[in-house]
């Protein structure tokens, strides 16, 4: 069996879930943080769990051992200040705080605010296109999706830097609970209990920014309590940035990676083909998605998934990244087609708790990698692939650098 959640399970985890879907498609294994966990490879398994009203977001129904109570590395598996949000909680709760907050997601309200990431996309490309270098995840993938979470969430722009180096913090640091990763959590809570006062004493009934409208709801009935709201300003602030770079930087480099498959999606944006280039975006969501297995689930009762018995308490995680190369349901599982039409991929999960800012997401990375590619049409990479690192952690895949070159353009944009 080959050796899970290593340096080099991690820069191509891929072979590793292949051996997996064909010799242990449920299986248990001892998680770096000393949990044992359930990992779901094979696409109907992991479609099945991800719907399955057994499995609880709940870690209060995760049956650890007492000598362990508080140790296991759970995320938000004890009530801690900003963790009662939509990825830790079960229906009724996560029915209403989904309601509340999707209203900042519908198809207008994206639309409305595609101008807006146009502009930021240009912007950041505009400080690095005369260099004919960059590294693609700190000068652009990182950034776009900051500026963009923070003018949905109605942070004043002269506080968004700041938002920008606590997100930092965060990512550098991965996602322990000590250290930096402390220390910006704290920041952020404290900056968004903040700001939640400040909107709500001079609350503008004509603000569309979501903080506004969370404050509007509970004003109006809906019963939000201040930490229910900062939790979640807090849950989409960084599920909304961090998935968004990992879109835009992995999808960037396994276009790099395939210039023949580059090269379709360059001349299909000359043409304005921009049916391809949505089509070329699920692929790319697929072949190496931002999120490489799904946020924690628990069993509150005894069942099966794919006729392995799970106990009552036990922690089970869907593996998205394997399930999207499941020969099973994709042809040709381990080569990007961008051309490839029926996708139903798992990248942004499924059921209940499929992805809310998705739609989001995809307007970013597709105005992303769309400009990036019209302003640097001969953009290749500036590294060999042996020598790039992947950030550490659990639930989600990217690359913590992405050095690319390009013949520098001399004029901004326009």
């Amino acid at each position: 069996m080959p050796e899970l959640f290593t340096w080099e399970f991690a820069s191509d985890p891929y072979p590793a879930y292949a051996w997996l879907r064909e010799h242990a498609p449920v299986h248990r294994t001892t998680l770096p943080s000393g949990v044992e966990a359930w990992l779901v490879t094979r696409y109907a398994d992991a479609r099945q769990a991800l719907a399955d009203q057994r499995l609880s977001k709940n870690p209060e129904h995760h049956d650890e051992p007492s000598h362990a109570k508080g140790k296991t590395g759970i995320p938000g598996e004890r009530k801690a200040e900003l963790m009662t949000h939509l990825l830790n909680i079960d229906p009724p709760d996560h029915t209403r705080l989904r309601r509340l907050v999707s209203k900042a997601f519908t198809p207008r309200r994206v639309a409305e605010f595609a101008p807006r990431v146009q502009e930021l996309t240009d912007d950041l490309i505009d400080r690095f296109a005369a260099k004919g270098e960059a590294d693609l995840i700190h000068d652009f993938a990182f950034p776009l999706p900051i500026y963009a979470i923070c003018d949905l969430l109605g942070v004043p722009r002269e506080d968004q830097d700041d938002f920008r180096d606590w997100a930092g913090m965060m990512i550098r640091h991965g996602g322990g609970p000590r250290g930096g990763v402390a220390r910006a959590v704290k920041k952020i809570r404290a900056y968004l209990v903040d700001l939640i006062h400040r909107k709500r004493a001079a609350l503008d009934e004509g603000a569309d920014d979501l903080i506004s409208g969370l404050i509007r709801a509970s004003d109006h009935g809906e019963h939000l309590t201040e930490n229910e709201a900062a939790a979640m300003c807090f849950v989409l602030l960084l599920a909304g940035f961090e998935t968004t770079i990992n879109l835009i930087g992995n999808g960037t480099y396994s276009l790099l990676r395939n210039p023949d498959q580059f090269d379709r999606l360059t001349d299909s944006l000359a043409r304005g083909d921009d049916a391809f280039l949505d089509t070329a975006l699920e692929e790319l969501l697929r072949y190496d998605g931002p999120v490489e297995l799904a946020t924690w689930r628990f069993a509150t009762q005894p069942l099966q998934i794919g006729g392995q018995d799970i106990a009552k308490g036990d922690p089970v995680l869907v593996v998205l990244a394997a399930a999207n190369r499941d020969p099973a349901r994709f042809d040709d599982p381990d080569v990007l087609d961008l051309s490839r039409g029926t996708n139903p991929h798992l990248g942004y999960g499924h059921g209940i708790h499929y992805c809310l800012g998705a739609p989001l997401a995809r307007l970013e990375a597709r105005t992303a990698l769309a400009t990036l590619l019209a302003r640097l049409p001969d953009l290749h990479l500036a590294a060999d692939p042996a020598d790039l690192r992947w950030r550490g952690g659990l639930i989600m895949r990217g690359l913590r650098n992405l050095p690319v070159a390009f013949t520098p353009e001399h004029s901004k944009h326009s």
